[in-house]
């Protein structure tokens, strides 16, 4: 076998958890683009849920988003990297529940205590709402995110463990004594790779995130313990830049899986790869004063520097994986199928996502764009064309009932209308921004009405093609009959 290439192990099925943590994602999701759309409506005056309804949403969505892509990417992650080292079910299940109970907390502190703080709970908002919410719907809410958290540490534990049994170290899982050393063909997998960076950077960005969350709800109940704005906030955007990256991470490894499997060739862990994904380890925990450009108060040289990691983390996976995901299928015969569309589909999602953040993260660009919709047009581009295809490509993956079956036209109309929904959806936003709509704004000025019922109708077709994809997600699991579902797609051995 050629140096630097692997065989895909054989896929023996998802395990009960992975289906559980799919079917909540599903619905999760479907709530989430619910609640986006009734956003959108609300600013293009079709509905009318009052500003207070509005930030309500606005806070459930931001916090459902980033906690259900960190359950989505965790499937996959867990999905295949249980077939190289021996992770424990008990904790993929337990973060599972606590992550049930936190979002319970967050929905009774948001629908019930009237808490519209944003899912950033930037400080010192939540303990200084002049009356809006009481302070036990903020603790209800902080608590809830903490324990959100401390079920993805949990979980990110284990992973660490298993890594460090099954590879000796994180330094062997990153490939170091490959790409510092001698190429001996022996570099792990691009599973375990990824995996691992996604461990480190995770466990750090948890921590930071947990820490300032009970700091926060210290202070709530005694105020003379003292908290720096500034440093809440910047451990605030590291903790959630950092994840919600991460999140993307892990669900890229469905591509590095897949792919191999429908084309018959592998996915090199060539020096290159290793390079892209140790930097990238310590880039994207750098890259978060990119958001914070037009905080004066911050030292100039952290500006500086989210000014140019941002700019430079764009290069290493991106370009990696998106050159590999072309020259893997590249005159490979590939059948395309939904489960490859999706995932092929994920790739230009995830590129055409970083552009809006590279132009944004230019401090002159910045200065204007940043508090305007062209944000959200960067991050939904990035969410909903990438991250999110890849989700819909791994159960279209899972649920084949055999390799060379037909996809029916509704999937395949769902595909197109996805695509397109996906494509005017986020359009809209840029376009909106580059016209200086200003973002979070429950109100809009008459001239930005247009743009908002545009971005109306484009989320509809969404959530039509999102009902598809998961009606027949349920339908694969049900007509299996309750077993565990299998990647029956049957494919052979892939030789270098």
């Amino acid at each position: 076998m050629a140096k630097n290439t692997y065989l895909p192990a054989p896929d023996h099925g998802a395990k009960t958890g992975v289906l559980a943590y799919l079917l909540t994602t599903a619905a999760v999701l479907l709530l989430m683009m619910v609640a986006g759309l009734l956003m959108r409506l609300e600013q293009a005056q079709m509905i009318s849920i009052g500003a207070n309804g509005f930030y309500q949403l606005m806070t459930v969505h931001g916090a459902g988003m980033v906690g259900i892509a960190g359950i989505a990417g965790a499937a996959i992650m867990w999905h295949f990297l249980n077939q190289y080292a021996a992770l424990s079910v008990r904790v993929l299940v337990g973060n599972l529940a606590l992550f049930v109970i936190g979002v319970a907390m967050v929905l009774g502190s948001v629908f019930v205590g009237n808490f519209h703080g944003a899912w950033t709970f930037l400080f010192p908002l939540p303990g200084n709402s002049l009356g809006l919410w009481s302070r036990e719907a903020a603790a209800w809410f902080m608590g809830g995110m903490l324990v959100i958290g401390t079920g993805f540490l949990l979980l990110q534990l284990d992973i660490a463990r298993a890594i460090i049994a099954g590879y000796g170290g994180f330094a062997r899982a990153l490939g170091w004594p490959q790409l510092f050393g001698r190429d001996d063909g022996q570099a792990p997998p691009p599973t375990v790779v990824a995996s691992t960076m996604v461990t480190i950077v995770n466990l750090i960005a948890l921590v930071v995130g947990a820490s300032i969350l009970a700091m926060m709800l210290v202070n709530l109940y005694h105020p003379e313990f003292a908290i720096d704005p500034l440093l809440a906030k910047a451990m605030i955007y590291f903790f959630g830049h950092v994840f919600i990256n991460a999140t993307i991470y892990m669900a890229v490894i469905a591509v590095y899986e897949i792919l191999p499997r429908y084309t018959r060739r592998p996915w090199k862990s060539n020096k290159v790869f290793l390079a892209s994904w140790t930097c990238s380890t310590l880039m994207v925990m750098f890259i978060f004063p990119h958001h914070l450009l037009m905080d004066f108060g911050f030292p100039k040289w952290m500006l500086v520097m989210g000014h140019v990691i941002g700019y430079l983390n764009t290069v290493p996976i991106l370009a990696v994986t998106g050159y590999g995901a072309l020259m893997i299928v590249f005159r490979s015969g590939i059948r395309w199928d939904m489960g490859s569309r999706l995932l092929f589909l994920s790739m230009f999602g995830w590129a055409a996502g970083a552009m809006p953040a590279f132009i944004d993260g230019t401090i002159r660009v910045n200065y204007v764009m940043h508090n305007t919709l062209w944000v959200p047009g960067h991050f939904h581009t990035y969410l909903l064309l990438g991250l999110v295809s890849m989700v819909f490509g791994f159960m279209y993956y899972l649920g084949k009932p055999a390799r060379q079956a037909r996809d029916p036209f509704i999937d395949r109309a769902a595909f197109w209308a996805y695509l397109v929904g996906s494509l005017g959806f986020v359009l809209a936003f840029l376009y909106a921004g580059k016209e200086s709509v200003a973002r979070r704004y429950a109100e809009h000025l008459p001239q930005w009405v247009p743009y908002d019922r545009v971005a109306s109708y484009f989320a509809v077709l969404i959530i039509a093609a999102t009902l598809v994809f998961v009606a027949r997600f349920i339908g694969h699991l049900a007509h299996a009959g309750g077993h565990h579902t299998r990647a029956t797609v049957p494919f052979g051995a892939v030789v270098a």
